[in-house]
């Protein structure tokens, strides 16, 4: 892959992070976009003990628009869309404030993101859109609805973009990781201490690796893991099955 001006947002920590460590370690000109200050001084000072000059982190919070319009102000390849917040808890007794949230920061924030960078993208050098979902946006699972909800919001709205976009030849990638090990679902609305996410054996750097491996090769969507993938076909082949089956055990 030659040379890319590449914008990940959400990238404070976790897939984001080294994704853009491992994409400037290939040469590429990057934007970390980092919404939290703290998050922002550690990953620049990783960056200078690094020596990596083509990385460059900025912050960037989604529901600002200066921080978005900012975000854009340089010539971009390629924009990965990665920052995005979990929720856990019975829909009957969560707060509507709670989906409101999901919704804004996981759908709405990277769709309008999209909007703005097209103008930018088509001047790009074989540009791609890389929107990071998840598998639970093939196949739901209980006490995460608004969750899963925004993910499949994700996963359909990226199908139809890289129809509309194809003509343009702007590709669009949707990335299905299972859930990995980070600090993603230790703020999650309505995780605890002991969620079973923090002990998954996928870890962020594994999907950083792949995620960049599938931009590289123009991929149109990847699932990450084994798990994932069988929960997939499972759940296309055998879908009352699923449903039994997840009702009762997940």
């Amino acid at each position: 892959m030659k040379v890319k001006r590449i914008l990940i947002t959400g990238a404070g920590s976790g897939f984001g992070e080294l994704a853009a460590i491992g994409l400037a370690r290939a040469g590429h000109d990057v934007i970390a976009g980092v919404q939290i200050w703290p998050q922002a001084t550690a990953l620049r000072r990783k960056v200078e003990a690094l020596g990596l000059k083509t990385l460059r982190v900025e912050k960037l919070d989604l529901l600002h628009p200066y921080d978005v319009q900012n975000a854009l102000n340089w010539a971009i390849d390629i924009l990965v869309n990665n920052a995005g917040v979990g929720a856990r808890g019975k829909f009957e007794t969560a707060v509507p404030e709670r989906l409101r949230q999901i919704m804004e920061v996981n759908f709405f924030a990277p769709v309008e993101m999209m909007r703005l960078a097209l103008p930018l993208l088509r001047r790009g050098n074989r540009p791609i859109i890389a929107n990071v979902s998840s598998v639970l946006g093939h196949r739901a699972v209980p006490n995460k609805s608004e969750y899963c909800a925004s993910k499949f919001a994700l996963h359909g709205f990226s199908d139809s973009l890289r129809a509309e976009l194809a003509p343009q030849g702007i590709d669009v990638l949707l990335v299905s990781p299972s859930t990995t090990t980070s600090e993603f679902f230790q703020v999650a609305a309505g995780a605890s201490a002991r969620s079973p996410e923090r002990f998954s054996s996928m870890t962020a750097g594994a999907v950083a690796r792949r995620a960049v491996a599938a931009i590289a090769a123009g991929r149109h969507e990847i699932i990450l893991s084994p798990g994932g993938k069988l929960l997939v076909w499972l759940d296309r082949l055998f879908p009352s099955l699923m449903d039994r089956l997840i009702a009762r055990y997940a």
